[in-house]
């Protein structure tokens, strides 16, 4: 690993690191098993229209160069990701559901956060799944709107939310 890309080394093997294009591959594949697999209130077609098959290639490299990307990883497998933009917008945030309850969310999304406020951001904003609205409710993220998103010949629920940041 290299040092410089180190937040923390919880323990027990579990590091938490800025995530890079090396990575890129291996977080379209936990985006797929996030949203495919597991409890999720999609059903089975909606969730087939939202992630087909993992993510690759030159398309997801254009999306998540230009982002910073905080992961957890254990053993060398990552285990969750999330990605923060320019603008203060989060754009990923999957857990793989054989690590949901462990308090990973909380954590990538503190390092989240700590990131945007040093870097100066006023607001964070989310299009958040209605799995991970109540996760990003409990940070302090405020619904501005529910919306529906139509992907393919499938229909999404989803919700707008920000949170306004201060500097502490």
């Amino acid at each position: 690993m290299d040092p410089e890309n180190a937040l923390a080394e919880p323990g027990n093997g579990r590091v938490m690191r800025l995530g890079n294009a090396t990575d890129h591959d291996a977080l379209g594949e936990l985006m797929f098993d996030a949203v495919r697999n597991g409890h999720s209130p999609y059903s089975e077609a909606q969730r087939a229209a939202w992630v087909p098959e993992p993510r690759s290639g030159a398309a997801w490299n254009e999306r998540l160069s230009p982002q910073t990307i905080v992961l957890e990883e254990h053993g060398g497998t990552i285990r969750a990701f999330m990605t923060l933009r320019d603008d203060g917008y989060i754009d990923f945030a999957y857990i793989r559901p054989a690590c949901r309850g462990a308090g990973l969310f909380r954590k990538l999304f503190d390092e989240i956060r700590r990131i945007a406020v040093a870097r100066g951001d006023r607001r964070l904003w989310v299009h958040a799944s209605l799995m991970a609205q109540p996760a990003f409710s409990a940070m302090g993220f405020q619904i501005i709107r529910r919306e529906t998103v139509e992907i393919g010949d499938q229909f999404l629920d989803r919700f707008e939310m920000e949170m306004t940041l201060t500097g502490d």
